[in-house]
């Protein structure tokens, strides 16, 4: 009895989080073209005493993180939602506005669940045009203001202009970026308290 006693005790510590981060992401944080364990959110797990639940997919747009994130806040019920969405908006051409409206739906999905929306500054490559390229870039910094939630500055600014930590598609990390990614929202989670 004892033994047993024990044992749960340390399975109860090995387990316990004070907080529940979702991760709602594309292939920038779904570990693409790598194994699940190599990617920056299952590294951070091990340097942070909050519960990362990564529901990123690849190819995941700000219509399909919508449609998906009912679900997820009602099984994971998260503290905290960090939103890496809209890169795939860019990348396809998507409009603007549409964009805009599906990630302020979702802050404020996650506001109605109790959970504090973060939402990560997304770029995409200048040679769509300067002023898609800017209109898209100013949809984070607006929606922050508006909807007064965090806007964490995007991963990838000091990555993407490295060829050595960049896949040949010259759009996604690498494995050795990861750890690097890792450390750089490790430092931002540090500083996340939820409401």
């Amino acid at each position: 009895m004892r033994i047993f006693l024990f044992l749960l005790i340390g399975c109860f510590s090995q387990h316990s989080f004070a907080e529940k981060l979702l991760i709602l992401g594309d292939s920038l944080s779904a570990a693409y073209g790598m194994q699940q364990h190599e990617g920056w959110a299952h590294l951070l797990q091990h340097n942070t005493h909050w519960q990362l639940i990564n529901a990123s997919i690849s190819g995941e747009t700000t219509a399909g993180g919508l449609a998906r994130l009912p679900a997820l806040l009602t099984q994971h019920k998260p503290d905290a939602v960090l939103i890496e969405l809209g890169g795939n908006d860019g990348l396809r051409g998507f409009p603007v506005a549409t964009a805009k409206s599906n990630l302020n739906e979702i802050i404020s999905l996650v506001k109605q669940h109790n959970a504090t929306p973060v939402l990560m500054q997304i770029r995409i490559p200048p040679n769509y045009g300067p002023r898609y390229v800017q209109q898209f870039s100013a949809i984070y910094p607006q929606l922050a203001e508006q909807q007064q939630v965090t806007l964490w500055p995007f991963f990838m600014d000091n990555i993407a202009t490295n060829s050595e930590l960049m896949l040949p598609d010259g759009i996604h990390p690498n494995q050795a970026a990861q750890p690097l990614i890792s450390e750089f929202v490790g430092k931002l989670l540090a500083d996340l308290a939820p409401e």
